[in-house]
This record gives C-alpha cells, sequence and structure tokens, in this order.
C-alpha cells in the first residue's frame, strides 16, 4: 500500500522518473550502504536531467534551427586561431546576460550560417531560449504583423527569446515598407534583448538594406553599441567541397 502511495506521491508532484526507478534505485541504495541523503540526491539527479532533457529538446524544436548545421559538422580547422578562440568564449554564453550582439559577415558560402547555428544550439543546450529566423520570412512576417495592427505583439513574442538569430541580411532585397518594420524591431530590441546576425554585406554596403542613410546609421550604431564582430574572410565551403568532389571524380 506505501508503496502505491509513494509512486502516486510522485507522479502528483511530476516526478516520473522517480516514480519510475526508485525501486530499482533502493536496492542500488542498500546494496552500496547508501544514507537516506545520498539516495534522495540520486533520484533528485535522474529527475533533473530528464527535465533538462526534455526542455533542451523542446528549446531545439522551437528554435527553428537547422540541426544538421552544429559544430561538430562544422569544419572548425577553417578559421584561423583568434577567431577559434572568440567562437569558443561565446559558447559559455555570457555575451547573452550582457545583452550583447554577434555579428558575422563574410562571403556567400564561407560558413556564417552554419557558424550561427552551431553556437545557438550549444546555447540552447545551456538552457537559453533561442529563435533562428531568416531575414526575408522575418521582415515578411514582421509586415504581415503591421498591416493587422498587431506589430507590437510580434515584437513581443520574439522578445521572448534570449537570442534572436537573423540570417543573410542584405542577401534578398526588401522593400522600405519592409525594412521600415524590421528597424522597429532592432530598436525595441536594443539593449534588451540579444541578436545575431549574418551578412554579406558590410555595413558601409548597408544602405541598400535600409534605403535611407539616417536610418541605416541608426541602425549600425544600435547594433554595434554592445557587440562581438566575427568576419569570415574565408573562401567558400561549398565551392572547395565541389572542387574535391570533382577532383575525386577524376
Amino acid at each position: 500500500m506505501s508503496a502505491a502511495c509513494l509512486k502516486a506521491n510522485l507522479k502528483e508532484l511530476k516526478l516520473p522518473v522517480m516514480a519510475s526507478v526508485y525501486k530499482k534505485e533502493a536496492l542500488a541504495a542498500q546494496t552500496m550502504d547508501m544514507g537516506y541523503e545520498e539516495f534522495l540526491l540520486r533520484l533528485s539527479d535522474l529527475e533533473l536531467t530528464e527535465k533538462r532533457q526534455v526542455r533542451i529538446n523542446r528549446l531545439l524544436r522551437q528554435s527553428r534551427l537547422p540541426l544538421e548545421k552544429n559544430l561538430q559538422s562544422f569544419d572548425s580547422k577553417r578559421l584561423p586561431g583568434k577567431l577559434k578562440g572568440i567562437v569558443n568564449q561565446l559558447l559559455d554564453g555570457g555575451f547573452i546576460r550582457r545583452k550583447e550582439n554577434v555579428l558575422v559577415f563574410g562571403n556567400p558560402g564561407s560558413g556564417k550560417t552554419h557558424l550561427l547555428c552551431g553556437i545557438s544550439q550549444e546555447l540552447i543546450n545551456k538552457g537559453f531560449k533561442v529563435i533562428f529566423r531568416t531575414c526575408s520570412l522575418l521582415v515578411q512576417d514582421l509586415l504581415k504583423a503591421k498591416n493587422e495592427l498587431r506589430l507590437g505583439k510580434a515584437i513581443k513574442s520574439l522578445a521572448s527569446y534570449d537570442a534572436l538569430v537573423i540570417d543573410d541580411i542584405g542577401y534578398v532585397q526588401q522593400t522600405r515598407d519592409e525594412m521600415e518594420v524590421f528597424f522597429t524591431l532592432l530598436a525595441e530590441r536594443y539593449e534588451r534583448g540579444t541578436v545575431m546576425i549574418s551578412s554579406n554585406l558590410v555595413f558601409s554596403e548597408w544602405e541598400k538594406i535600409f534605403k535611407d542613410p539616417m536610418t541605416t546609421a541608426a541602425a549600425i550604431d544600435r547594433l554595434i553599441h554592445h557587440s562581438i564582430i566575427l568576419e569570415l574572410n574565408l573562401p567558400s565551403f561549398r565551392l572547395e567541397s565541389s572542387k574535391k568532389k570533382l577532383k575525386g571524380d577524376k
């Protein structure tokens, strides 16, 4: 009777792992002459480990990240030593706590997106909440929200994430209206949450993005005020892979 009551209590307390393993762990504790506190610590560790993993899996699903682009599949040997050191420092998430931005620049194929996605997955594994969006789709959603008089709600929803990853700024040319709502997002997020951006355009070319010199200057000012800038001056990974494949086929 007591065993059934204990199991019911653990389930009601939302401790399913403890409910499923306490009998096996109790036998192990007796064999190892484990004290009560050590036994409870063991059970609580098992419960917490499972809950953390469930949360991480949920955060990964919500992030919209392409999960195949992780640090394990990223060729870190292509990075210069100094850049590799900066990337390693980012993995502890300190920059998110400080509300700093990460801006990654490089030519198409240099690995910008892959690197940001890999860093983001490591941050999620540490419990941070991250959302990934391509710039083109993000601004379309924001403009639609503005037209439907719910732009504030859409921006507030994005504010719930510790880091907002915006991929390929400048890759596709947007309209002035789209860039206005995008600027509104950046202004609202300034010093309130981290933005992680990839772009193939250096700052001197950002007037192509925002269409107006004043808006361009204001956007850049907000992004770089608290930021870490990574320049991937690397040859295209896709081009290198294609060349290697051609050589191998000969």
